[in-house]
């Protein structure tokens, strides 16, 4: 067995199981010591305390791609564990029965992206559900459509028209959120850094103006 998962061609699979492990060995330990994976996330795609490079926008295709995945509803640290789960899972999967037809496994740049498809539909299925398992506590869930009107701040990219950036935003309960903004005006853009006002909702992406008072703050 320790000879097949050493196999060059599994070596994808068997790191992304590893990588799955990692990151329950992390959230374990933060149960005690307060440290997590989520706050290492939140921290890196802040640019207040990273210099992040400035990235290009989110295609809409790939806005609709991540609302697919659910993302936004469940955490992306379930989604990222999900799909490096079922890419393991799926690729070791294929290659145990190859293995066992021909006595030789695939190439893991044959295999690899084939698996990716797969990996995909598992984290959409699991996020289906895990999205509706999730308990709410009415008194402290929010709708999408309540962050409109709040001031966010554009942490990732430019957000001109066609082309969203990555804003972060509070709720009323002082909760963080990361969203998709585009400029409301034509011709408008927002770069990384700006205040913007959240005006409406189109699917995943909302619809921002500058945030011209002062007296509103993120």
């Amino acid at each position: 067995m320790l000879d097949f998962l050493t196999a060059g061609g599994n070596l994808p699979f068997v790191v992304a199981l590893l990588m799955v492990v990692m990151l329950g060995l992390i959230e374990g330990l933060g149960m005690v010591t307060g440290f997590s994976a989520s706050g290492v996330l939140d921290e890196w795609l802040d640019p207040s305390a990273s210099d992040a490079a400035e990235v290009a926008g989110y295609s809409t295709a790939l806005d609709r791609f991540l609302g697919w995945l659910h993302f936004g509803k469940v955490p992306a640290l379930i989604l990222l564990a999900t799909f490096l789960l079922a890419f393991g899972v799926v690729g070791l999967s294929v290659q145990m029965l190859v293995h066992g037809i021909s006595g030789f496994t695939l190439p893991a740049w044959l295999l690899a992206p084939l698996a990716v498809v797969p990996a995909f539909g598992g984290t959409r299925l699991f996020g289906s559900f895990f999205a509706r398992a999730l308990p709410r506590d009415e008194t402290q869930s929010i709708s999408q459509e309540e962050l409109v009107g709040r001031v966010a701040t554009i942490v990732l990219g430019e957000a001109t028209a066609g082309s969203a950036a990555q804003a972060k935003v509070r709720d009323r309960f002082g909760r963080q959120h990361y969203v998709l903004v585009e400029p409301d005006e034509a011709g408008a853009s927002h770069a990384q850094g700006s205040q913007v006002l959240l005006v409406s909702r189109d699917g995943a992406v909302y619809r921002c103006i500058a945030n011209a008072n002062p007296a509103l703050s993120p």
